[in-house]
């Protein structure tokens, strides 16, 4: 963020180098990707940033044009950051950039000058972003598979107590995430033998003894003490995996879809995530419309606020609580900002003063929201300024206080007439969902082929659906009190699908390790007359009982290896019988 600032100066146009700065936010996104998929991700971003900065400053002469230009570049920025999981800040930054840039009053750079000089700020934090390669180019992988390895250490140790579910989450889902940073992130050819492929197999290790310790739990079996001490020995040999030898390719899981696959999911009729996008979207409008019609002097801050409040897809508490905390912190920041505005640095003071505030914002905002708001909101206004003095300081400060007041109570406003899916209704759609998933990974695994593509691909929505679950039922939490209260009493069956979801991914690996044709006779014998269709058989039943309400039929006899899970989950939903069909209604 400074260096572009002192290099503007020191060509003598300070404008210049603060709408370079701009470019400097993207550098907040892509921590923890490997470096070729970070060098692909920034370099997008950074193009974003300057199209954004871009398209503002073109539209901004056209009242019209801004609002429908506005709410377009939300409701995008909204669909593939969510879609594609870039992480925080997600799509917020794309629209406070192009509010910073078009505020600021520099009528001698045009749009696309501003275009060029966002993205040379953006280069230059991308070459900044990507130093650490040339020090440790696969940091990241090792990271994400240390990370592991530790999560399922700590499941074992939890095996019994009450923490045992939370941390069985918590280490499958950095499990998916280290096989995404391994798989998904990576070139599609990567060398057999390289540094990648020998983490690959390290982590297939770790998942191994992750499945083992599951299996054990399943049969309320401690895990053997031997699984941690095999577990410490992976994760030392992260550091230099030459000793591994590398995987064959049907041997690798996959992690998330592809990003095609994702985007179009996102956009699913009636799905959260459309419902995110269409929210923004019309908030984007409304504010953008509601600023022109009373002639605001920036529609794009009231936008801003909007989109901040609204792009995470956060439920009503949460998304009043930052509303509040928004709203707070810009009013404390403008305090800040006026003080920057009145003190005017400049030069090497100007660059500082970013450099500081930004420094403050990155350490704040994921500790206390609010506290990192005021400093959001000096740096903004100080970039927004563009160097040169502002005659109206307080007109200026009290202008964007009304915006970011109009957006906050704008986007409550849209939020309540578009609210997210019932989490009722989401909760056993999402059971069914993973109950389908385990029929169809069984049908894999009767035949003892868990490593082919279909298979593959069952066992990743298997996995997937398992968090999906998990993330309905936390959404539920801080959701009305009735649904609250409905989640609860699900609880227990929540609790037996999850337990036979794993159950089913468990034995897949346990059977992947066999391999060959001491599989095809161990899934034989696990799934003897026909027990495939006799599981499918049950699993139909349950989730017609959880989606109709209809009446629970009896279990058929059922192969060992999923009988106790599928008898707990029978006997859950019998205790709670009725209790799905009063939630969906």
């Amino acid at each position: 963020m400074g260096a572009p600032i002192l290099t503007g100066w020191l060509a003598g146009d300070t404008s210049a180098g603060l709408m370079a700065s701009i470019g400097g936010f993207t550098a907040l996104y892509g921590s923890g990707r490997p470096y070729f998929s970070r060098a692909m991700q920034l370099a997008v971003i950074a193009f974003a940033f300057a199209f954004s900065v871009g398209i503002g400053i073109w539209v901004a002469p056209v009242g019209w044009a801004v609002v429908i230009a506005v709410a377009a570049l939300a409701m995008i920025a909204t669909w593939l950051s969510n879609a594609l999981q870039i992480g925080p800040p997600g799509a917020y930054m794309f629209a406070l950039a192009c509010a910073a840039g078009t505020a600021m009053p520099a009528a001698h750079i045009g749009p696309v000058g501003a275009a060029v000089l966002v993205l040379g700020g953006g280069a230059f934090a991308w070459v900044f972003h990507m130093a650490g390669a040339l020090i440790s180019y696969r940091a990241p992988e090792r990271s994400a598979v240390t990370a592991a390895g530790r999560a399922v250490i700590g499941y074992i140790n939890s095996v019994g107590n009450p923490e045992e579910s939370a941390a069985r989450f918590r280490a499958a889902f950095a499990l998916h995430r280290a096989w995404t940073t391994l798989v998904n992130h990576q070139p599609s050819q990567v060398p057999a033998v390289g540094a990648v492929a020998r983490l690959r197999a390290l982590n297939r290790e770790i998942h191994l003894r992750f499945a083992e310790a599951m299996g054990d739990a399943s049969r309320h079996q401690s895990p053997r003490p031997q699984l941690t001490e095999d577990l410490h020995k992976f994760i030392g040999q992260v550091r230099d995996p030459q000793t591994v030898p590398a995987l064959d390719g049907n041997a690798i899981p996959l992690g998330h879809p592809s990003a095609g696959a994702a985007m179009l999911e996102a956009l699913q009729p009636g799905s959260n995530p459309m419902r995110v996008i269409v929210r923004v979207g019309v908030a984007a409008v409304l504010a953008g419309a509601l600023t022109s019609i009373f002639h605001f002097e920036r529609a794009y801050w009231a936008v801003a606020a909007t989109v901040l409040m609204l792009h995470q897809g956060f439920d009503w508490m949460r998304t009043l609580q930052r509303s509040i905390e928004r709203l707070l912190g810009t009013w404390i920041g403008l305090l800040l900002a006026g003080a920057i505005l009145i003190i005017h640095p400049q030069g090497v003071w100007l660059a500082l003063t970013i450099m500081a505030l930004q420094f403050t914002i990155e350490m704040l905002v994921t500790r206390n929201y609010a506290l990192a708001v005021v400093f959001i909101t000096g740096a903004a206004l100080t970039i927004a300024a563009g160097g040169h003095p502002v005659e109206d300081a307080g007109g200026f400060l009290w202008a964007r206080g009304i915006d970011t007041l109009v957006g906050c109570v704008l986007a409550l406003i849209v939020f309540r007439l578009l609210p997210p899916r019932s989490t009722a209704r989401q909760i056993p759609e999402q059971l069914a969902r993973v109950l389908r998933s385990v029929a169809e990974t069984t049908g894999h695994l009767a035949r003892g082929e868990v490593t082919t593509p279909d298979a593959r691909k069952s066992r990743r929505a298997l996995q997937l659906a398992s968090f999906a679950l998990n993330h309905a039922y936390e959404d539920s939490l801080v959701a009305s009190r009735s649904q609250r209260s409905a989640a609860e009493e699900l609880w227990p069956v929540i609790a037996a699908v999850e337990r036979l979801a794993y159950r089913a991914l468990s034995t897949c690996w346990a059977i992947e390790q066999l391999g060959g044709g001491a599989a095809r006779e161990t899934a034989a014998s696990m799934f003897v007359n026909d027990g495939a269709a006799r599981v499918r058989g049950a699993i139909d039943g349950i989730i017609s009982a959880i989606t109709q309400g209809g009446a629970l039929p009896a279990l058929p006899a059922l192969p060992h290896v999923l009988e106790m899970e599928l008898v707990d989950l029978h006997h859950c939903l019998q205790r709670y019988s009725g209790v799905t069909g009063a939630v969906i209604s």
